[in-house]
């Protein structure tokens, strides 16, 4: 039995043992993870770790030369979200432990903070990453309120469509103290479609429609003079300058922060090379955008001008609402005064067919016609007895 047990009994207790003994062992490495970030903070920081799937060197190497290759917009705004706050880094920096038994989050605090100042880089950035679009955006929506007020203000059809409304306006208040208007409000556009005939069938705006098409039909197509009114409804000159503003801010933070790191020595070297060659090309774009806006924004004063308007009451959104609207109201005025002409000419046409009919019914041939016919039945109706007793 000794010699069993020795062989068989013993072992059995002793790998058991030392299985036990490595869970412990892994147990122990598992709970040695230190964490002092917030947990909740903490767990989204590395979810959004596994979405920038780029070492922390490379990431750290990337914002330095601010590099676009390697991260992108979306990512920048995510390490922007984590970077650690002062309360964090004094956390970090008392914390007297073994660093390399820190969690996932605090490893990536500590490598943010071998960058000076990472946040003011990081928003220096994603401000590099989106000038161009930005710029190139801004300066789309300008160049559209300039081409609109130019458009409208040299639009000769405009203008005689215009004079031909007024003409009517003076027309309709004959013999009263406004018939001999030199112009009228602006916002009246809008209000020719409130303005019924008697037989509540045409509007006023119906009837310049009318009268349009049939003395100035040149006019009709007043709409091709400006293309770009359309697009204009769309923009607020608050929300482009609000714009050209941010530009200016942001490229005030970029000076600040190579101002900052020339402090930083080898460090942000190569940011401060980076973003002095970034600053002086923005600089430049930026000042050509800032005499654009400059000149937009006198344009856009001058239209209310151009209609008599006074700026500060009718804006340029006002003024070009109005104009877009009262365009879209001819143009649908218009168009049901051609599909009534051509309803009327349909019926004219049938009413004509039928008083044809009618006439045919009437005339001298058919009048003969139809009395011979009716004799030989009234023949046919004296003699068919006689027929058939002499057969």
């Amino acid at each position: 039995m000794s010699e069993l047990e020795a062989l068989f009994s013993a072992a059995a207790p002793a790998s058991s043992g030392a299985a036990a003994d490595k869970l412990a062992k892994k147990t122990a490495i598992k709970q040695e993870k230190i964490h002092l970030v917030d947990m909740r903070r903490a767990n989204n920081c590395e979810i959004m770790l596994t979405k920038v799937k780029v070492p922390l060197a490379e990431v750290i190497s990337g914002v330095l030369a601010l590099d676009p290759a390697v991260l992108d917009t979306d990512q920048v705004e995510n390490l922007i979200k984590f970077c650690p706050t002062k309360e964090e880094m004094d956390m970090l920096r008392n914390f007297t432990g073994d660093k390399d038994t820190l969690g996932k989050c605090e490893q990536f605090f500590l490598e943010m903070m071998r960058v000076p100042r990472i946040e003011a880089k990081l928003r220096v950035f994603s401000f590099k990453i989106l000038f161009s679009q930005q710029i190139s955006e801004l300066r789309d929506n300008l160049l559209v309120v300039n081409n609109a007020s130019r458009q409208v203000r040299e639009s000769l059809k405009l203008r005689r469509v215009m004079q031909t409304i007024l003409s009517l306006g003076n027309a309709l208040n004959s013999g009263t103290a406004r018939g001999s208007a030199i112009g009228f409000k602006l916002d009246s556009l809008l209000k020719l479609t409130d303005t019924r005939a008697r037989n509540n069938r045409m509007t006023l705006m119906h009837y310049l429609c009318k009268v349009v098409a049939d003395k100035l039909p040149e006019l009709l197509d007043f709409d091709k003079d400006l293309q770009d009114l359309e697009a204009a409804t769309k923009i607020q000159l608050k929300s482009l300058a609000e714009e050209m503003q941010a530009v200016s801010k942001g490229l005030e933070k970029v000076e600040q922060e190579i101002a900052m790191s020339e402090n930083d020595g080898p460090a942000s070297a190569g940011f401060r090379q980076v973003s002095k060659e970034f600053l002086k090309t923005a600089e430049s774009e930026v000042r050509a955008l800032a005499s654009l806006y400059l000149e937009v924004g006198r344009n856009a004063d001058s239209l209310a001008q151009y209609f008599g308007e006074d700026p500060a009451r009718c804006p340029f959104e006002q003024v070009i609402s109005i104009l877009f609207n009262f365009m879209k109201m001819f143009k649908r005025s218009y168009e049901e005064n051609t599909k009534a002409t051509e309803m009327e000419k349909k019926k004219a046409e049938k009413d004509a067919k039928d008083a044809e009919r009618e006439r045919m019914k009437s005339s001298p041939k058919e009048i003969d016609r139809k009395r011979s016919l009716q004799d030989r039945k009234e023949a046919d109706a004296t003699f068919s007895p006689l027929r058939s007793r002499i057969g």
